[in-house]
Order: C-alpha cells, then sequence, then structure tokens
C-alpha cells in the first residue's frame, strides 16, 4: 500500500472486515487557494476549512460532471459557507473545489469557531445535470461541528450510519511560511449493513437520528463500533500529514480490519464563473433594475465571492429587454 504523499487528494477506501467504506482527505495546495481569495479570521477560516474538507470527501462519489455543494447558513456571526464539488468532466481528470463565507467580523467572539454559526442549517445539494431536478437534504445545525451535522445529514436522509474525522490547522514547515493544511477521514457502512434500519431507531436529544442509532438498527453494529474505536486514536500529525501518507493512515488505523484501496481522486481549486455566466444571470433584470445596479461612472460591476474575479459591463449590453432589442438598457431606467 505504497502511495503518494497525499497532498490534494481523495483515497476511496473498503475494510473488509467490518463491512464499511470510507475515503482519505488531504487538502493543502487547494486549501491555500481557497483561504487566499479573503483574509478570513481565524475561527472563519476555520470553518471554511472544514466544509471544503467535507465537501471533498462527500463530493468524491459524485459521477462524472455531477455537482455538489454545501449551504450552512446560521444566525450567528458567520452567517453563510457555500462549497461546491465540480466532479471530472472525463476520467482521470481533478475534480474542482471552490468555497467562502460572509460573517460579520466585528461580531466575532472568542467561542469555538461552530459556535459562531448560531442557530440555523446544514443542506446538501447534489446537481446530476440539466436536465434532472437537484436533489436537496437539510439538516439543523447541531452536534458542536460541521463533521457532526454530516453525519447526521446521512443518519436522517440517507439512513446510512457515516462518520468524519477532520482536522485543520495553518501550519508552518522548516524554510516556509504559514499555510493551511486539513485531513480527514470518512467511514460508512456499506448499505447491506445497514439494510435493518427502521423508522423507530433512537434519535437523540434534539430529535435527530445518530449514525450509532442508524448502525445499531443494521446488521453489523460490532464492525462499526470497533472502527470507529479505532478512528478516535488519530491525531493530528496523522490526519493533515505530510510525512503519514492516506496509504500509510489506513494501515496504522485499521491493518486488523483489512483495508483494501481503490484508484485517487487528485483535487484542485477552481471556479467556474465567468463573463458569459455573469451576462446570463443578469439575463432575468429589466434595463430599470439595470439601472440601479449601473455605478456613477456609467458601468455594472459583478464580483465573484469564491475566486474574487472582477467583471465590468455596459448597462445596454445586460437584461432581458436588449435580448431583442425591444429596449436598450437604461433608456427607462432612472439615473444612476
Amino acid at each position: 500500500m505504497n502511495g503518494t504523499r497525499g497532498d490534494d487528494t481523495v483515497l476511496p477506501f473498503q475494510l473488509d472486515r467490518s463491512a464499511l467504506r470510507g475515503r482519505v482527505a488531504r487538502l493543502d495546495d487547494t486549501l491555500a487557494a481557497i483561504l487566499a481569495r479573503r483574509p478570513y479570521p481565524a475561527p472563519v477560516a476555520a470553518l471554511v476549512a472544514e466544509a471544503a474538507l467535507l465537501t471533498a470527501l462527500i463530493g468524491a462519489a459524485m459521477k462524472l460532471r455531477w455537482k455538489l455543494s454545501l449551504q450552512i447558513r446560521g444566525d450567528g456571526p458567520v452567517r453563510l459557507i457555500a462549497t461546491d464539488y465540480f466532479a471530472p468532466q472525463e476520467e482521470g481528470a481533478p475534480a474542482q473545489i471552490r468555497a467562502w463565507a460572509s460573517y460579520d467580523e466585528e461580531d466575532l467572539t472568542d467561542a469555538p469557531g461552530f459556535e459562531q454559526l448560531g442557530q440555523g442549517v446544514f443542506g446538501i445539494l447534489i446537481h446530476q445535470g440539466d436536465d434532472m431536478k437537484p436533489y436537496q437534504g437539510i439538516t439543523p445545525l447541531a452536534g458542536g461541528s460541521l463533521a457532526a451535522c454530516a453525519g447526521t445529514y446521512f443518519a436522517q436522509s440517507e439512513q446510512i450510519a457515516t462518520r468524519f474525522a477532520l482536522m485543520s490547522a495553518e501550519a508552518t514547515q522548516p524554510g516556509g511560511d504559514p499555510a493551511w493544511r486539513a485531513g480527514g477521514v470518512m467511514l460508512q457502512q456499506l448499505p447491506e449493513a445497514g439494510m435493518g434500519v427502521a423508522p423507530e431507531a433512537e434519535a437523540d436529544g434534539d430529535g435527530l437520528m445518530t449514525a450509532d442509532a442508524v448502525a445499531a438498527m443494521g446488521s453489523d453494529e460490532e464492525g462499526w463500533n470497533r472502527a470507529n474505536i479505532l478512528l478516535d486514536t488519530v491525531d493530528a500529525h496523522e490526519l493533515i500529514g505530510p510525512l503519514v501518507s492516506p496509504e500509510a493512515l489506513l494501515v496504522r488505523l485499521f491493518h486488523e480490519e483489512r483495508p483494501r484501496i481503490f484508484p485517487v481522486q487528485r483535487v484542485e481549486f477552481g471556479c467556474t464563473c465567468s463573463e458569459d455566466r455573469v451576462r446570463n444571470a443578469m439575463s432575468i433584470y429589466s434595463s430599470r433594475d439595470i439601472g440601479h445596479m449601473t455605478t456613477d461612472d456609467g458601468k455594472v460591476t459583478a464580483d465573484c465571492q469564491f475566486c474574487g474575479a472582477h467583471y465590468e459591463f455596459e448597462p445596454d449590453e445586460l437584461g432581458f429587454e436588449t435580448a431583442d432589442g425591444r429596449e436598450r438598457a437604461g433608456d427607462s431606467a432612472p439615473p444612476a
């Protein structure tokens, strides 16, 4: 099980003894590219890192050209975290990830990052193509971490026992500059091991289904418990690396569970914004709406929250009323 160092990869695996599958993910340059777009305070950066890592771990199951999005909304200082996973366009190509957060810096406290979200929802959206209706699942923000929310999502929506162990940190290697790194493991029961799940499975104090409750209703609760005890022994250096490869991590944790690995999926930072996409997004507005968006110097501007790209347009190029020439944007618009 010799392999690469594991930077910016997702490695799928299966534990044959425990009837479990999972993935090991590392984000390094990808995470650095995401966090370099905005000067996030440390607790916000940690939340974005955790969300991006979850996106990589969950998104690696997407089929070619599918898209997975996380949307985490709260009523606290951190209002929104949004991420996207773009599955490869063809076999062997890297997947692309992007992420950003909206927050009120003045309202941030000394509380742990997850508490900065307050009350809200954790949502997963899966886009299978333009001709398919997106799938959406939502669970409350609960459990003390985004990892716990993701586990609850799978227990509630999929009725599959799933657990995430995640770690991120800003580290400095000898002779280098500080850089964020993140690593994590996802464990999940194989569907046939959880076929006994019933609606009366025990919920937690918030009335939410838990992974352990789902596993208890399946056919291999013992294997689930055994693998989770082993995962509890993982430490930050093993998760984040870079000295412990994903393959070596699996051997350290699960050698008695007979780990079997599958082809690795490479990931990188990527954004799909473009001038044409912004122009298309503006096509829902009338000339009057466009007039309200026009700056004092006669331009309509737009910025991508994910990558920071800046776009400028002439007002009369935008809006649905320019499509057939019936009205030029700005003719009926009030002065900007």
